[in-house]
């Protein structure tokens, strides 16, 4: 096998690895949006997790497939949006 050949299957494994984990962060946000139109229901504290980082707070809006407005005692307002959304914990 030439060199040629090979960095270009090389090329093709990371490319297939990076759409596949796209199609897995889409397949999520029906789920993170449903949780977080639990919380916004029930008026309940949630917590994302957002690229390694936790920022808790109350649900006070949802802009579907856009984004979600937080607010907490440190902050009034926090707006993530949803495709940065790693994960969600909530009571």
């Amino acid at each position: 096998m030439t060199s040629s050949v090979r960095h270009m299957l090389a090329a093709l494994i990371v490319a297939s690895a990076f759409t596949s984990g796209l199609a897995h962060a889409t397949d999520a946000l029906p789920g993170i949006e449903q949780a977080l139109n639990a919380a916004l229901q029930d008026k309940r504290g949630i917590t994302l997790y957002v690229n390694g980082q936790a920022i808790s707070g109350a649900v006070t809006r949802i802009e579907a497939g856009k984004w979600v407005e937080l607010r907490n005692q440190q902050f009034g307002r926090i707006l993530v949006r949803l495709d940065r959304i790693d994960g969600i914990a909530a009571p």
